[in-house]
């Protein structure tokens, strides 16, 4: 079905959106569960085990402190990182969560069973709950998958499909289809996003959902460009973006256009400081990647002449062009990297941020589909090798260097006419069978790349 792209683009917290954000919904999900079958009272144990790419890189991206947080009935959508920190020191200090917030059990990270190389066929990120009794009965176990983005599904769950009543030119599942629907109304590919979004919700809610996403996105970029100092754990990378910003505004006053790469790199590097932090980000449309569309937005307002002219609507159509591209990545392919390596998350919002920039630019449906091609094209083979499992090196940099891919692709097909050989289909397709071919040591399991080049022990 076509992806909101309110799911594509929510509010959450760093590191990762598959290793951090949806094992705390997934948590989140168990417990709320355990109240809705009146059993959580019952509780004395929760057995937590994880499998595959959770177990192998869960340290480095705080997957036990997520699923503690989220058996608290903590979300990722408005917990602050003070209140995690707050709430971590005290469950360490006593040995303790309080299930759904108000069953105190035991359990710290210490008694989650790891195991990394056990891949479950549905996806390698996986993780199984299960609720004990005082006397050891089953109340309630589910096995849930992280599949990328924040989304999380169960062994159990039906396949969503289209709302019943969803008229048949709101939906698309290709960009054949999706280009279409564009030549059939005489639409751009936001006002086919546009219409589809309205199926659940008015347009002025859209709008004003959309304008927020943008604003946390900005707030999210000030918050690193403010803070200094080291980003968690042992690797001891030293933030930058404060450092830049200071030496980028005595340089550039006045914003000149000769500095704008500038702009686009420290926009993505303060972004992915923040993410790396454990700070409040946007999913976009996942964590590791979450630097490139802010990046290209800034460059859409900033520097070009409909950004200047009308800043709030060039976001919108901007944020629903690149949704649009994005919801066909995660329908036909994955935006995990743990499933297809680094070219699912990196890749696709370097293609999502190419398509949408394009529109703004005011380029035809065919090329908007032109330059959301070229992007991913480039960006296919990419490998998830996080060192020390932590979403640092290479990811806060390759964010900014895919952020001016995504400025050039937009480029690139605004000088066409929108024909080219290579479709938007046939990349996606591309990018998944690159990614099932992918060894699993190019996957976010820390065990090859530059993850095992450097040799650091994972924190």
């Amino acid at each position: 079905m076509t992806i909101s792209v309110f799911d594509l683009f929510s509010v959450g917290i760093g590191p990762s959106s598959s290793h951090t954000v949806g094992p705390m919904r997934a948590a989140g999900m168990f417990v709320d569960e355990l109240v809705r079958r009146d059993v959580v009272d019952r509780v004395t144990e929760v057995g937590v085990e994880l499998f595959g790419s959770l177990a192998a890189t869960g340290a480095g991206h705080r997957t036990m402190p997520a699923i503690l947080l989220g058996l608290e009935g903590c979300r990722p959508e408005t917990i602050e990182t003070d209140e995690m920190d707050g709430r971590l020191t005290t469950i360490r200090a006593e040995g303790k969560v309080r299930l759904a917030g108000r069953i105190a059990i035991a359990l710290t990270e210490s008694d989650m069973r790891l195991q990394p190389g056990r891949r479950l066929p549905q996806h390698p990120n996986a993780m199984t709950l299960t609720a004990f009794s005082a006397g050891g009965e089953v109340l309630y176990r589910e096995t849930y998958f992280s599949v990328g983005g924040g989304f999380v599904v169960t062994e159990t769950e039906p396949t969503p499909t289209d709302p019943a009543d969803a008229p048949a030119t709101a939906s698309f599942h290709s960009a054949v289809e999706l280009l279409a629907l564009t030549g059939r109304h005489g639409l751009s590919v936001s006002q086919v996003m546009m219409r589809q979004e309205c199926l659940s919700r008015s347009e002025a809610d859209v709008r004003e959902r959309l304008l927020h996403i943008r604003d946390v996105m900005v707030a999210c970029q000030e918050n690193g460009m403010s803070r200094d100092g080291y980003l968690p754990g042992n690797l001891q990378v030293r933030r930058r973006a404060k450092d830049w910003f200071v030496r980028l505004k005595a340089e550039d006053p006045q914003r000149d256009p000769a500095f704008a790469e500038d702009w686009v790199n420290l926009v993505a590097l303060a972004v992915n400081e923040e993410n790396a932090s454990g700070g409040r980000i946007v999913t976009a449309p996942t964590n590791g990647a979450a630097g490139i569309i802010p990046a290209v937005l800034h460059y859409a307002l900033h520097y070009t002449a409909e950004g200047q002219a009308d800043p709030d609507d060039s976001t919108v159509r901007f944020l629903l062009t690149a949704g649009a591209i994005g919801s066909l990545y995660k329908e036909r392919a994955s935006i995990s990297g743990a499933e297809v390596g680094c070219q699912g998350e990196v890749g696709s919002a370097a293609s999502m941020a190419a398509g949408g920039l394009a529109e703004i630019l005011g380029g035809t449906p065919q090329q908007v589909e032109n330059a959301a091609e070229i992007a991913m094209e480039h960006s296919l083979g990419l490998t998830c090798d996080p060192i020390g499992g932590l979403v640092q090196i290479p990811c806060i940099e390759r964010n900014a260097i895919s952020a001016g891919k995504a400025i050039n692709a937009a480029r690139m097909a605004l000088r066409g006419d929108g024909t080219h050989r290579v479709s938007l289909d046939q990349v996606i397709e591309t990018m998944r069978a690159t990614g099932m071919d992918m060894s699993a040591k190019y996957k976010e399991t820390s065990t090859g790349g530059l993850a095992v080049a450097v040799n650091v022990v994972e924190c």
